[in-house]
């Protein structure tokens, strides 16, 4: 890992403190119950996509949340600035990490398969 990569990983590291900080600090308590799972920036740090968990909700959840994200984003990136005392903050784009759902179904099928080989 050079020099660079340690840079972008700490940053994204610092993003992935900063941004439920940033949520928590605003009036909506709809933003206070999201779970951010990862952070990851652009080569440049010019952009960051955020990932967050979609435990719970529904279609029309995830697109209620999203919308609401994006009225928030110049908030939160102002936030982040700010408490970095940085120059310019990433443009933030988010999105709700389905690789968690993917991962709970493949377990499943291995729990069937397993299952279905044992009663042969």
């Amino acid at each position: 890992m050079n020099e660079a990569e340690i840079k972008l990983k700490r940053t994204e590291s610092i993003l992935k403190e900063l941004i439920p900080e940033a949520l928590g600090s605003m009036n909506d308590k709809r933003l206070h119950e999201l779970d951010i799972v990862e952070v990851k920036c652009s080569r440049g740090k010019s952009d960051a996509k955020v990932y967050m968990n979609p435990a719970g909700l529904s279609e029309q959840g995830k697109r209620d949340y999203l919308k609401l994200l994006r009225k928030a984003r110049p908030i939160i990136e102002t936030f982040c600035m700010k408490d970095q005392g940085w120059y310019r903050s990433p443009k933030f784009t988010f999105e709700f990490d389905e690789q968690i759902e993917k991962s709970k179904n493949i377990e499943e099928l291995f729990k069937r398969i397993a299952k279905d080989k044992g009663e042969e």
